[in-house]
């Protein structure tokens, strides 16, 4: 099979096309994926450069995620069969062909939802859904501020909060990308700038917003302090701006405000201890409500730019320039269906 390997720590120039053997057959709780496309993040490219949390031996085959149809499954696994469409997390390997990874992280894709508009559930919309929910206990009615809402995991907050009743303030860094927010759900939009609790408050009668998600971090992350009400949840995601930023103890204190980290990887098995298997049934009902919304069009998960496997470098440059709006993707097998 062909396949993206990485043979040292660097930049996507250290990746080159290959053929390698396809997987062994699986053990009892696996499945092997015969893969059409898989997502491009920024933790792809970390993950190359060896920065990132998880620290892949050398030569490993990126990608964390992908769709496509089930190829073979182990004897114990009862949710899944050969044939069948689905969407999966893995912890590196999804610039494959064919793919073997435990069921705990793979997930059906209902009658009638297209491949490639299941392809960001699991992640992007599965950090924004369980942190909203498990982190925050979002509740109809609430004031949500999303910062960083033209793509990936803050384009589905916005969609997701939208759609479980909330009311939604976008905030992202282009024209084009708050016109897609407003089209996905907020009712109101600014810029990422020091102007930005003041357009807030003026927005909600001077109260602020009840939810602030942050996958950006750095000033920004100060400034919606600012625009947050009193009692408000904060829910740190990420660094997306690549830095970290300040929590001034003052502002927290007399506001009364939970901040709430959110590392999404410590239910999907990207942490040491591997909790995949304990949170799996969790995340299995999770993602059935989430593809079950998209496949009802009350959602609408988005690759905007799908690239072939060979321009890998080209992927991540589009995703760097952050005019993405929605997901970036390689195309890794044209037919997959057994």
């Amino acid at each position: 099979m062909q396949a993206l390997q990485c043979d040292r720590y660097g930049t996507t120039d250290d990746v080159r096309l290959v053929h390698c053997e396809e997987p062994s057959a699986p053990g009892p709780h696996e499945v092997i994926i015969d893969v059409a496309y898989a997502s491009v993040s920024h933790a792809t490219g970390l993950m190359i450069a060896g920065r990132y949390q998880t620290k892949p031996a050398l030569p490993f085959i990126p990608g964390t995620e992908a769709v496509g149809h089930i190829v073979s499954v182990g004897e114990s696994v009862t949710r899944l069969k050969p044939g069948d469409p689905v969407v999966a997390i893995a912890d590196w390997g999804c610039y494959a062909e064919r793919i073997k990874v435990p069921e705990y992280t793979v997930y059906p894709v209902p009658r009638g939802l297209p491949l490639l508009e299941a392809l960001p559930v699991p992640i992007s919309y599965g950090t924004a859904y369980c942190g909203l929910l498990w982190r925050c206990a979002m509740q109809p009615g609430e004031t949500v501020l999303v910062l960083g809402a033209g793509a990936g995991v803050g384009l589905a907050a916005v969609e997701l909060a939208a759609q479980m009743g909330a009311d939604v303030i976008a905030c992202a860094s282009t024209q084009q990308k708050r016109s897609e927010a407003l089209l996905r759900g907020a009712r109101g939009v600014v810029a990422p700038d020091a102007s930005l609790a003041a357009e807030v408050k003026a927005m909600t009668e001077g109260r602020g917003a009840d939810i602030v998600v942050d996958p950006v971090g750095g000033e920004l992350f100060s400034w919606a302090l600012r625009a947050a009400a009193p009692n408000a949840r904060l829910l740190s995601i990420g660094f997306a701006s690549g830095v970290l930023p300040q929590v001034p103890a003052n502002i927290m204190l007399v506001k009364n405000l939970t901040l709430h980290s959110f590392f999404y990887g410590r239910y999907i098995g990207w942490t040491p201890a591997d909790e995949r298997i304990v949170h799996a049934p969790a995340l299995q009902r999770a993602m059935q409500t989430i593809l079950g919304w998209a496949r009802d069009k009350r959602i609408r998960p988005t690759v905007t730019q799908v690239y072939p496997i060979t321009e890998l470098g080209s992927a991540l440059g589009a995703l760097h320039s952050r005019q993405v709006i929605g997901k970036v993707a390689l195309t890794i097998r044209q037919e997959t269906k057994p």
